[in-house]
């Protein structure tokens, strides 16, 4: 399938307050590096998940995608053109193809607005329809995400966590994109409704042919809904692979640790494997080489000098790391 997506070195650093004893002796500001030099593409109708502990740079590159944020460096190709590279009134325009599903329902929303005026004003703002054919296009919407009709005249606090949610989605279809960034959208509902958040993106996928970034650390969520998987761990994606390459033949250790740490269902194997050990090294001061040789039992005097380059492994599956491995059990 074609690249709908593709970004390409992208970096995103975060300047931070200098200490009295820096600037005494001139030292320069420490920089918070969120996502360094990161690189990947997604297919059209693809499901691309990024997965990885809290703190690893996931929700900061998404946003860095739709320019919430703006990049440090890099450059991030969107169906041909640099969104980079756009001003305020292109970038507009290039956001009815690209939005955002956030992650927690309780607070993306206004509380004070119905459904009709939150997703009327995103019509009307953005001339997606007539004045005349919104309240139709609205009642579509909430078809499309599964909610009743009678939903259109009520505010956020008379939904459920999991129908808030289906309201954050029909918002960000307004506009009918083809890409939509869903970071955690699963992680603030009730586990009995997760599977139907899920479901109903796989749905609108194959409906209405959208292309996904899905941002989240639940492993079981990402091999239930994933195409493909990108491994981050602090700034830096370590592992790239399609779903069975990931889940059933990881190389990288930290892929690996992650899905051994990983809960199992199966009672036999309850409590036989040991969490990854440590913790992620501060973003204002990681490791030089490979940011994961503080916590990997393979790290050699190599990976402590050396950032370990991307090498592919097998088709479509990429991996940094100078002692990768494929056993895993």
């Amino acid at each position: 399938m074609p690249d709908l997506l593709q970004v390409r070195n992208l970096s995103k650093h975060y300047g931070s307050n200098r200490s009295l004893l820096s600037r005494l002796t001139g030292a320069p500001a420490p920089r918070l590096i969120a996502v360094d030099d990161v690189s990947f593409s997604i297919g059209q109708g693809e499901i691309f998940s990024l997965v990885g502990e809290s703190g690893s740079g996931k929700t900061t590159l998404g946003r860095t995608i739709l320019r919430l944020i703006e990049p440090t460096s890099g450059s991030i190709i969107y169906d041909g053109t640099d969104i980079t590279a756009l001003d305020k009134s292109r970038l507009r325009l290039a956001r009815r193809q690209i939005q955002m599903i956030f992650q927690d329902p309780f607070s993306s929303l206004n509380p004070r607005l119905t459904v009709r005026q939150m997703l009327g004003e995103v019509l009307h703002v953005h001339g997606i329809r007539p004045p005349d054919q919104i309240n139709s296009r609205i009642a579509e919407l909430l078809c499309l995400v599964g909610l009743p009709p009678d939903s259109i005249d009520r505010t956020p606090r008379h939904f459920s966590g999991g129908q808030r949610q289906r309201i954050g989605i029909a918002r960000a279809l307004a506009v009918e994109p083809r890409f939509i960034v869903a970071d955690e959208p699963v992680s603030a509902v009730d586990v009995s409704v997760q599977s139907q958040i899920m479901n109903l993106l796989l749905d609108l996928r194959d409906r209405l042919g959208l292309t996904l970034l899905f941002i989240a650390h639940d492993l079981s969520v990402v091999r239930y809904l994933s195409d493909r998987v990108g491994v981050m761990y602090l700034g830096r994606i370590v592992e790239i692979g399609t779903r069975d390459q990931i889940f059933a033949a990881p190389r990288h250790p930290y892929t690996q640790a992650l899905l051994r740490a990983a809960p199992r269902p199966d009672p036999a194997h309850r409590g036989t494997e040991a969490a990854l050990g440590g913790e992620p090294p501060s973003p204002l001061d990681p490791p030089q080489g490979c940011h994961f040789h503080t916590r990997c039992p393979r790290a050699t005097d190599l990976c402590r000098r050396v950032a370990p380059a991307p090498e592919t492994v097998a088709p479509d599956h990429i991996v940094r790391c100078h002692h990768h491995d494929p056993a895993f059990a």
